[in-house]
C-alpha cells in the first residue's frame, strides 16, 4: 500500500511538472574554448593575490618579508570537465607562480634590504563549481569547493647577507609557501561566487522583446551535468507585457537533445513559437488596415469593379470615398514543426469598406482568409531569427458558397498584395530575432538547423566576441572590488 501511494504521488508530480519550451546543451567540445578564456581570467585573478607580511626572529636575526606580489602565472597542464549532477571541475597541475617581495634583515646593528624575485613551483589547484537554479530562475554558481597546494618555493637571495639568507631561506620560503596556500582558494571562491555570477547575471531571464511582448527564460530546475555535457531546461515562453502574469499552458511535445558533435545545441518546441504568436495576438498586433493610397492602385480598381453592383446603389457622396482593406487574425496562429519543415497557419478576417469623410464607413464585404507560411529559423550572434514565406492562400465567404465562388477572382491579387506589402513588414520584425539565453560576449557561429516531430534543434559552435575579463569588469558588482569577501570559505586544506 505504501509503495502504491508513493507511485501515485510520483505520477501526480510528473503530471503537473512544467515542460520546457527551450532546452540548451553545452557539450564537452565547448570546454576547450571556455578553458582558454577561463584560464586567462584565472591568471589575472591569481595575480591579485596579496600575501600578508612575514615577520619573525631567528636567534639574533630579525626579518621582515613584505610587499609580496604575484608577477606571473604559468599553467603547463590543465583540464576542465563536467562532473555528474551539477558540477564543473577545473584541475591545474605543475603550475608555477613568479613572485617579487621586499626583504628586510637586522642582525645586531647590521641592516640589509631590497627586493627579491622568487618562484612557487609545483602549484596544484582542484576546484569545482556547483551550478544551480536560484529563486528567480537564473543559473548561479552556488558553491565552490577548492584544494590548492604549492610543492616548493625558491628565492634568489643576494646582497650583503647572502650567506645569512641562504641559512634562513628554508625557514622563510616555508612560511611564504604556507601563506600562499592560504590565499589561492579564497581568490577562486570569490571569482566563482561573485565574478562568474556577475557574468551569469547578463543572461536574460524575464525581459522585453519589444514594446508589446516579453519572454521568460526562467530555468525550470537545476542544470544537470553528465560526463560529456550540461543540460538546461528553460520555460521558453512569451507573454504580452500588458498581461505580465499571463502564461500559455504548454501541451507541446517536449524537445529532446541527443547530439553532442557541436559545442552547443538549442532546442525549441512548438510551444515556444505558439506562445509568441498568441502573445502578439493578445497584444492586438496581428491586424493591418490599409486606407486610401495605402491600398495598391491595381487592387483598388479590382475591388471597386468586383463590388460595383453594391457601390452604385450608394449615395454619390459615398461612391468615390477612399477604400479600406482590413485584415485581422481571428485566432492566434499556430506553429507545426515536422521533419520536412516548419509551417505557420493563420486564419484572418478580411473586411472591404468605403470610408467617406466624417461619416460611418460602409462595409462592402467580409470574408475569411486562410494562409500557410513556411518558416526558416537561423541563429545569428545570439538571436533566433525567422524568415517567413507565403505558401498557401485562399479566401472564402462565411455567408454562402455562392459568394465564395464570386471571390475567386480576388485570390491572386490579394495574395500578391500580401507577398509585396505584408510579408516584408512581417519579415522585418521576425528577422530582428529574439535573444537566446547566453551570457554577454558569447555568440553562436556555424549553426545547423534540424527539424524533428514537434520541435527543432540548432547545433552551433561558440565564439567569444568579448574577452571574459572585459565582460566581468563591465558587470562587476560595485561591492566586489575587494577580492577578500567576508563570506569567503576557509582556505585550502591541502598540506603545505
Amino acid at each position: 500500500m505504501v509503495l502504491f501511494g508513493a507511485l501515485f504521488l510520483a505520477l501526480l508530480v510528473g503530471a503537473h511538472a512544467e515542460l520546457p519550451g527551450c532546452k540548451i546543451r553545452i557539450t564537452s567540445k565547448a570546454l576547450e574554448l571556455v578553458k582558454k578564456e577561463g584560464l586567462l581570467f584565472l591568471e589575472q585573478e591569481l595575480e591579485t593575490i596579496t600575501i600578508p607580511d612575514l615577520r619573525g626572529r631567528e636567534g639574533q636575526f630579525y626579518y621582515n618579508i613584505s610587499e609580496v606580489k604575484v608577477t606571473e602565472l604559468q599553467l603547463t597542464s590543465s583540464e576542465l570537465h563536467f562532473l555528474p549532477q551539477q558540477e564543473l571541475m577545473l584541475q591545474i597541475t605543475n603550475a608555477s607562480l613568479g613572485l617579487r617581495f621586499r626583504r628586510q634583515l637586522l642582525y645586531w646593528i647590521f641592516y640589509d634590504g631590497g627586493y627579491i624575485n622568487a618562484s612557487a613551483e609545483g602549484v596544484s589547484i582542484r576546484t569545482a563549481l556547483q551550478l544551480s537554479r536560484d529563486p528567480n530562475g537564473r543559473m548561479k554558481v552556488s558553491n565552490v569547493s577548492c584544494q590548492a597546494s604549492v610543492t616548493r618555493m625558491h628565492a634568489a637571495f643576494g646582497g650583503t647577507f647572502r650567506k645569512v639568507y641562504d641559512f634562513l631561506s628554508t625557514f622563510i620560503t616555508s612560511g611564504m609557501r604556507f601563506l600562499l596556500n592560504q590565499q589561492i582558494c579564497p581568490v577562486l571562491y570569490h571569482a566563482g561566487t561573485v565574478l562568474l555570477n556577475s557574468l551569469l547575471d547578463t543572461v536574460p531571464v524575464r525581459s522585453s522583446v519589444d514594446e508589446l511582448v516579453g519572454i521568460d527564460y526562467s530555468l525550470l530546475k537545476d542544470p544537470v551535468a553528465s560526463t560529456s555535457n550540461l543540460d538546461m531546461d528553460f520555460r521558453g515562453s512569451f507573454f504580452p507585457l500588458a498581461e505580465g502574469n499571463w502564461s500559455l499552458p504548454n501541451r507541446a511535445v517536449e524537445p529532446q537533445l541527443q547530439e553532442e558533435e557541436r559545442m552547443v545545441y538549442v532546442a525549441f518546441s512548438e510551444f515556444f513559437f505558439d506562445s509568441a504568436m498568441e502573445s502578439y495576438f493578445r497584444a492586438g498586433a496581428l491586424q493591418l488596415s490599409l486606407v486610401g493610397d495605402k491600398v495598391p492602385h491595381d487592387l483598388d480598381m479590382l475591388l471597386r469593379a468586383t463590388y460595383f453592383g453594391s457601390i452604385v446603389l450608394l449615395s454619390p457622396a459615398v461612391i468615390d470615398s477612399p477604400l479600406k482593406l482590413e485584415l485581422q487574425a481571428t485566432a492566434p496562429p499556430r506553429c507545426t514543426i515536422k521533419p520536412s519543415g516548419t509551417t505557420i497557419s493563420v486564419t484572418a478576417s478580411v473586411t472591404i469598406a468605403l470610408v467617406p469623410p466624417d461619416q460611418p464607413e460602409v462595409q462592402l464585404s467580409s470574408m475569411i482568409m486562410d494562409a500557410r507560411l513556411s518558416a526558416k529559423m537561423a541563429l545569428r550572434g545570439k538571436a533566433l531569427r525567422t524568415q517567413l514565406d507565403l505558401r498557401r492562400f485562399r479566401i472564402y465567404s462565411n455567408q454562402s458558397a455562392l459568394e465564395s465562388l464570386a471571390l475567386i477572382p480576388l485570390q491572386a491579387p490579394l495574395k500578391t498584395m500580401l507577398q509585396i506589402g505584408v510579408m516584408p513588414m512581417l519579415n522585418e520584425r521576425t528577422w530582428r530575432g529574439v535573444q537566446i539565453p547566453l551570457p554577454e560576449g558569447i555568440n553562436f557561429v556555424r549553426e545547423v538547423v534540424m527539424n524533428h516531430a514537434g520541435f527543432l534543434t540548432i547545433g552551433a559552435d561558440l565564439h567569444f566576441a568579448k574577452g571574459l575579463r572585459e565582460v566581468i569588469e563591465k558587470n562587476r558588482p560595485a561591492n566586489a572590488r575587494d577580492p577578500w569577501p567576508s563570506s569567503a570559505p576557509p582556505s585550502s586544506t591541502a598540506a603545505v
